[in-house]
């Protein structure tokens, strides 16, 4: 299985139940991986987020690159002023950190929203949130990637809440204890695959793009972020080895804690 297979050509030449048997299989290889629970997964959250926080601010017309990103963030006191990227890297972060079974409560969709630089009133937010606890309860896999973005939309928020909520619900219906940043680092084709440039519902009803055209894309996207991922895991993996096999030659009481973090 290659990314190389889910080109835009290859995903326009194929039947949606094609592309699902595809991304189903690299879903449920990047689930086998998660289920390891290895010691160091936290840093390849992290890792995950960051990529994604750095999409997010190009398509805000941001220019910090995921160094910036970084240092914006770990160099400052915790409340303190990271500045509009850094809020982006915050709200991925806060994706891979917390538990996935509390990302979609209306405290955490409302900071989300907030670190977007996206605005809601509170009812508006309960609807949102009661949106997507049906969306997740009563729907399939592609209807509920589809339905993600599109939840986004109906309330006039970007397409970046829409990945960061599809990556949520996947969580939540594979029972991961916490989210994978996924579809964040492929913003960019994630927007380009409207055609039209417009937004998805509006795309639809003009005819620009079907509904199948549209889940065939997402489940594309969805798919190579799956295979990212897990090559991101596989690199990480290597790193870790080395440096908990120096782990048990420090002397130092926190050794362990600090080889844990060097993963980031």
């Amino acid at each position: 299985m290659r990314g190389a297979a889910l080109d835009t050509q290859t995903v326009a030449g194929q039947g949606i139940e094609d592309i699902a048997v595809t991304a189903g299989a690299a879903i449920g290889a990047l689930d086998a991986v998660v289920r390891r629970q290895e010691r160091w997964a936290g840093a390849w959250r992290q890792r995950l987020a960051l990529s994604a926080a750095a999409v997010t601010a190009r398509q805000a017309g941001r220019v910090e690159d995921e160094a910036a990103l970084r240092d914006a963030v770990l160099l400052t006191r915790p409340g303190g002023n990271v500045g509009p990227a850094g809020l982006f890297f915050l709200a991925w972060r806060r994706l891979a950190s917390r538990p996935a079974d509390d990302l979609l409560t209306e405290k955490n969709v409302a900071a989300v929203l907030e670190d977007l630089g996206l605005t809601l009133n509170d009812e508006a937010v309960s609807d949102l949130t009661d949106d997507l606890r049906q969306l997740a309860a009563n729907t399939g896999t592609v209807e509920t990637l589809v339905g993600a973005f599109a939840a986004a939309e109906r309330y006039g928020l970007r397409r970046v809440l829409g990945a960061w909520l599809a990556d949520v619900l996947l969580a939540q219906r594979l029972g991961w204890t916490h989210a994978i940043p996924l579809l964040g680092a492929k913003a960019t084709l994630v927007v380009g695959t409207c055609r039209a440039r417009r937004p998805v519902t509006a795309a639809l009803a003009a005819g620009a793009e079907t509904e199948a055209d549209w889940a065939k894309s997402l489940l594309a996207a969805q798919a190579r972020a799956a295979l990212r991922a897990i090559d991101l895991f596989a690199e990480l993996e290597r790193r870790a080895d080395r440096l908990l096999a120096v782990a048990p030659k420090l002397r130092a009481k926190a050794a362990d804690v600090v080889v844990e973090k060097a993963a980031l």
